[in-house]
């Protein structure tokens, strides 16, 4: 289904530039109020009521005001929390019994970038089918409720605290952290006074970075997709452990006391070797980007490996299609919905804290029986209106690289869903062919874009 706004998780772009823009973000709100109070069936008198929270941007100011008028002109009340984790959104979404629940972030862009993605009232992300309606929407005229009728909106002045009482208590209620050094790097994002509490209050010493966020300091060179400063913090710190969050605080990788990185596939075969040896689990749901190593070792254990699409609410759409209940991708975002019903970084950390402390193991030895394959992943930028698919030297530079790797690797091309980038994937047995064959991809596709 094409989509003209949104993406593979909302709507983002650069601010200033269209669709981050005060107006369209307004015409958003209303489109997106009018499309909800379209399918609710409230008692008469009673309004549609959503969720709206932020990351740590300073466009967020900007944006947040934009939104709740829109919403408001609908005749939807909203609720608003200030900074706080995406994952927190779609929980209190759901404990508070709302229509929707909207994150105003652009995850783990840098700040002038920033997004808006909905949550629905189960707090899972929106169907594609009802974002199509809210773009139907944005095609007619705004309007505005009758005066009587317009929206209202007020703080939640508990979110925070609502928020990390249910992260801990995602954790076994008979295990603690006490004795645990524990770095955690927040991004400067949405997760800046919320991880240190919840890691401190569950027993550990915690040395937080990545924590005092001024508006553009988010992702500056901090978080999961910068995750050297946590490394040098936790061996300097002589922590046992280290936590990288990404800026909304639905992503993490995580670092063993010798500073070495564990990504998403490690930390969700660690999820999963513990969930199985405590109650059973029955699958997987990996995406195209999973590791060929987890998907060997998770077979070893007798478990199947289904790939999504990539994005989490296609891990997610395929978790609930098959019943399961854990998945994830390399980047950090992990899935158990036995837990929550989105990915959350925190929570997902907490779990693999929880699988640690359960096998009295470390990271590293949780993690000695999984090899991952070299994988190497080049961004290229294309132009605007490029079609990629359609080059035959493109073509012909995959095949010859899926020649070479036979069955011993894998090749794939994609689009991004959130920046005009085409990302390519080599992955195989030898580090140093895998890399130059990513090369040799990348530098076909730059010159066809030329």
């Amino acid at each position: 289904m094409g989509r003209k706004y949104f993406g593979t998780d909302g709507v983002r772009g650069t601010v200033g530039e269209a669709p981050i823009t005060p107006d369209f973000v307004m015409r958003l709100g209303y489109a997106a109020g009018t499309t909800l109070a379209a399918r609710e069936h409230l008692p008469a008198g009673e309004h549609p009521a959503v969720l709206i929270g932020k990351d740590t941007r300073i466009s967020g100011y900007m944006l947040e005001a934009a939104l709740e008028a829109g919403f408001a002109a609908a005749g939807v009340d909203v609720m608003l929390t200030g900074p706080l984790p995406t994952p927190a959104i779609a929980y209190l979404t759901r404990a508070l019994r709302l229509q929707a629940g909207v994150v105003i972030s652009a995850s783990h862009n840098p700040y002038p970038d920033n997004g808006i993605k909905f949550f629905s009232a189960g707090g899972a992300k929106l169907p594609d089918g009802v974002e199509a309606d809210i773009e139907s929407r944005l095609e007619q005229p705004m309007g505005c409720a009758a005066p009587a009728r317009l929206g209202k909106a007020r703080r939640v002045d508990d979110a925070a605290g609502r928020y990390i009482e249910f992260c801990k208590s995602t954790f076994p209620n008979e295990f603690d952290l006490r004795g645990m050094k524990i770095a955690v790097d927040c991004a400067h994002g949405a997760a800046y006074h919320i991880a240190p509490k919840v890691l401190h209050e569950l027993g550990a010493e915690v040395h937080s970075i990545g924590a005092e966020p001024n508006g553009i300091n988010i992702n500056d060179q901090v978080g999961a997709t910068a995750p050297q400063a946590l490394q040098k913090t936790v061996v300097a710190q002589g922590a046992d452990l280290g936590i990288a969050l990404d800026g909304d605080g639905d992503r993490v990788m995580m670092v063993d006391a010798g500073g070495r990185l564990y990504d998403g596939d490690q930390l969700l075969y660690v999820i999963a070797r513990s969930r199985l040896a405590n109650g059973g689990l029955a699958g997987v749901v990996g995406t195209l980007m999973t590791n060929l190593g987890l998907e060997h070792a998770l077979a070893r254990l007798g478990l199947p490996v289904v790939r999504a699409r990539v994005g989490d609410r296609y891990v997610l759409e395929t978790l609930l299609e098959r019943g399961w209940k854990l998945g994830g991708e390399n980047s950090g975002h992990i899935i158990c919905l036995d837990r929550h019903s989105t990915g959350d970084g925190i929570v997902s950390a907490l779990q693999v804290l929880a699988a640690l402390r359960l096998q009295s193991c470390t990271l590293e030895a949780a993690c000695a029986d999984l090899a991952l394959y070299p994988q190497t992943l080049v961004n290229v930028r294309l132009p605007s209106g490029f079609d990629w698919q359609r080059r035959p030297e493109i073509e012909s530079a995959r095949l010859a690289a899926e020649k070479a790797l036979g069955d011993a690797g894998r090749v794939l091309l994609r689009a991004s869903g959130t920046e005009p980038l085409l990302r390519v994937m080599v992955e195989g047995r030898e580090a140093q062919q895998v890399a130059e064959l990513a090369e040799d991809i990348a530098h076909a596709v730059q010159r066809a874009a030329a």
